[in-house]
């Protein structure tokens, strides 16, 4: 009988072990050190492609620079566009792939939004005001201004027409 007690003492030994550092999120765990963190990496939006006039489309590079010690990007990014108190997350790109990405400190990493302009006004269309991006692997966000008009919907402005492209080196 002895045997049940020893077995059960060490399973729960072991969930909590495997418990201990999870970092939450998707991707790479955080906690230990390994996937690339807001305030731990510079975030910067570059000079956007704006598209002109009402289906045109546009591209917004985001840069991602680490800033600490080494780092994995392991996942998609996160993008959300905001207007008010609504909010709408921009879909992957279809068919993308992603892949482990280590970053040195210094080294440097991009990913673009590319967005089809809505009609201004069109209820059809989502008048963003800011954009925010999170890492894979980390829940912390980094919010920017969105400077490029509204983004048509696909069908509403609840999904909108826009994508989030895969994590790619920068630099050399």
């Amino acid at each position: 009988m002895r045997a049940i007690p020893l077995t059960v003492t060490a399973l729960a030994a072991a969930l909590a072990l495997t418990a201990c550092g999870s970092g939450g999120g998707s991707g790479t765990n955080s906690k230990n050190g390994s996937a690339c963190e807001i305030g731990t990496v510079s975030v910067q939006v570059g000079s956007a492609s704006v598209a002109p006039a009402t289906g045109d489309t546009g591209e917004v590079p985001v840069s991602i620079t680490n800033q600490s010690a080494p780092c994995t990007l392991d996942g998609f990014p996160g993008v959300t566009l905001k207007a008010g108190g609504a909010s709408v997350t921009v879909a992957t790109q279809s068919g993308a792939k992603t892949g482990k990405l280590k970053l040195a400190k210094g080294d440097s990493a991009t990913f673009s939004v590319s967005y089809v302009r809505g009609k201004d006004g069109d209820k059809a269309s989502f008048a963003a005001t800011s954009m925010t991006v999170s890492l894979p692997g980390g829940d912390a966000t980094q919010s920017f201004p969105w400077k490029y008009g509204a983004v048509a919907g696909k069908g509403s402005a609840e999904k909108v027409d826009a994508t989030v492209s895969t994590f790619q080196q920068a630099g050399d």
